[in-house]
């Protein structure tokens, strides 16, 4: 009887995925079928718009302006450029844009103060929640007046697996298995932790603005995530399967307690005692909460890699080997073209698809897509004019936008608003000033002079007002092209 209910759940869970899947073969707005005219006007009045960066990779080095040391400081080979000084002109400017237009507002992105690590070892211990809880009262009480919109975390996951699974993002740790560089950690039981004590953390923060400083400012509260979206390689159920675990492991881990309350079941019994568990009273504050999602959205294909073998590789080790991903679908074709990052492969639809789920699976929350864009390597031999026609990018926004817009009009995805990333070209955590994804061009030779590249004009011609625009019915089609997938006797893109 219990395995009986165990099966009919993971079938049940299978279903919700394909039922996201399957919602795509509605009447669709194609990527190749973008008007001309296409802008901001064919969104909700009330649809925000902006552009997003990040303190860290703007604000300069440490100790020379005051700024204390953070794990990335320890952790970075690469001196951070002196952005110091554009910075604060950027910071005055975000402070008069909040007390009149609004600001969304996050307050910790993938690194804390190195102090907390010598101390405790950060994350790592429980004592960082109440630390996180004071750090985000004094925040509260100084800029409550001005912010309305507040996220406890940006990219949780970068944090649980790029920095203690695979030791590429501070402070670094993992398995020497996983990473020779890493000098101390452990894969099969740090990021799972790190992941619980954030989860925490964030209770425990919503809690403290929702009962004493909501009612004074009126603001929301919620989190960033960052996820892939897996695809299938076909309609096999393992397939199914493989993509919904790694799904489950990369962004049910964060949606699922937030909302249900429990970790994923997948996660659970792949895990077992290695996962930290939640007490009633930690329940009583995770759920009905508002969610921000900061998309940057690579897809991959996920093939069943014999998930029988996996707790046959737990009884011997205590690791987790997922489903294979590859990049290619089974005919050889790359799934989208590979911008700089390694990891990343342009796919619009895929924000299309993962709006969907998320609405399918998570009782449909708002959502703001916090941060959407795609880098270029940095080029030290190309002129300032070539680098700013940057056409590629401009595509990227319109065909991920056009998407976006997909899932709010024929799915009714509670989707509120849409911030490209990133302002300003700036410092990419583990791969430096390689890599290019503003919106202007920073000339780290001369004084860190700016420039708008064309994306940046595109982007204020796409905000400019104009009178709404209906929908019309010429610009949606049936899924059903040559480049089309079938799953049963649906098509998926």
């Amino acid at each position: 009887m219990v395995m009986a209910t165990k099966h009919s759940l993971q079938l049940l869970a299978m279903l919700i995925f394909l039922i996201s899947l399957l919602a795509l073969t509605k009447p669709t707005m194609a990527d190749d079928d973008i008007p001309e005219d296409f802008s901001s006007s064919y969104f909700p009045d009330d649809f925000i718009f902006g552009t997003a960066t990040s303190a860290y990779q703007i604000e300069g080095e440490a100790t020379t302006k005051g700024r204390g040391p953070s794990v990335w400081d320890t952790f970075s080979k690469e001196t951070q450029k002196e952005y110091w000084m554009a910075a604060m002109e950027t910071l005055q400017l975000i402070s008069i844009i909040a007390s009149k237009i609004g600001a969304f507002c996050y307050y910790f992105s993938l690194g804390h103060s190195s102090s907390l690590e010598d101390k405790y070892g950060g994350f790592l211990s429980r004592d960082i929640v109440y630390d996180y809880y004071e750090y985000a009262n004094l925040l509260f009480e100084e800029f409550g007046d001005r912010v309305k919109y507040w996220m406890t975390f940006n990219e949780p996951w970068s944090l649980s697996g790029f920095s203690y699974d695979y030791g590429v993002f501070a402070p670094g740790r993992c398995s020497s298995w996983v990473n020779r560089q890493c000098r101390a950690g452990n894969s099969a039981t740090e990021p799972y932790i790190v992941a619980h004590h954030l989860l925490l953390s964030h209770a425990a923060v919503v809690q403290l603005y929702r009962e004493k400083f909501k009612p004074i400012h009126g603001g929301q509260i919620g989190i960033t995530l960052f996820t892939f979206w897996y695809e299938p390689l076909s309609n096999e159920p393992a397939d199914v399967e493989a993509a919904k675990t790694a799904l489950d492991f990369m962004f049910g881990l964060w949606m699922d307690p937030m909302t249900y309350g429990t970790y994923p079941r997948t996660v659970r019994d792949l895990v077992g005692d290695r996962l930290p568990k939640f007490t009633d009273e930690n329940l009583s504050f995770l759920e009905d909460h508002m969610i921000f999602l900061g998309y940057n959205i690579t897809l991959h294909i996920m093939q069943n890699q014999m998930l029988q073998l996996i707790q046959i590789i737990l009884d011997t080790k205590p690791i987790i080997i997922l489903p294979r991903l590859v990049t290619y679908d089974y005919d050889g074709n790359l799934i989208g073209p590979q911008a700089y990052s390694s990891w990343f492969y342009i796919f619009p639809k895929g924000i299309r698809h993962l709006l969907n789920y998320t609405k399918d699976t998570y009782n449909n929350p708002v959502i703001y897509i916090t941060e959407n864009g795609v880098d270029n390597n940095n080029n030290e031999t190309q002129p300032i004019e070539e680098a700013l026609q940057d056409e590629f990018r401009i595509n990227y926004y319109r065909k991920h936008l056009w998407n976006a817009l997909g899932s709010l009009k024929n799915y009714s995805v509670n989707v509120k608003g849409y911030f490209a990333w990133s302002y300003l070209d700036n410092f990419e955590w583990n791969i430096g000033y390689t890599s290019r994804f503003g919106l202007y061009y920073v000339d780290y030779k001369d004084n860190l002079k700016r420039y708008p590249k064309d994306s940046a004009k595109w982007f204020t011609k796409f905000l400019k007002h104009s009178p709404k625009k209906p929908l019309q019915s010429n610009k949606i089609y049936e899924v059903t092209s040559r480049n089309s997938r079938k799953v049963g006797k649906y098509y998926i893109m």
